[in-house]
């Protein structure tokens, strides 16, 4: 599984999301993700119909789309997430 973080450097939800996923990235080392800023990576943003930052979309191991989640997320409920999607 796969998580692909959308962000930007002026968005407060991010800012705050930025250390609750480092903390995770660092409990659940097999989890892979990639952060794209959205005023840098226009054509991701298109291509996923990205509308609110920030925005996490979990990808299967075919990476096809199984779960999207926006906003600030607290840390349970994302590993909540992760460990129920983990074995898609």
């Amino acid at each position: 599984m796969k998580v692909l973080k959308f962000g930007a450097i002026w968005c407060s939800g991010c800012l705050i999301m930025k250390p609750r996923w480092k903390e995770i990235e660092t409990e659940i080392p097999w989890l892979k993700t990639e952060y794209y800023d959205v005023d840098e990576e226009t054509e991701l943003v298109k291509k996923y119909k990205i509308k609110e930052y920030p925005c996490f979309i979990f990808l299967d191991k075919k990476n096809n789309e199984i779960y999207r989640d926006y906003g600030e997320i607290d840390k349970k409920k994302l590993i909540e997430i992760i460990e129920k999607l983990k074995d898609k």
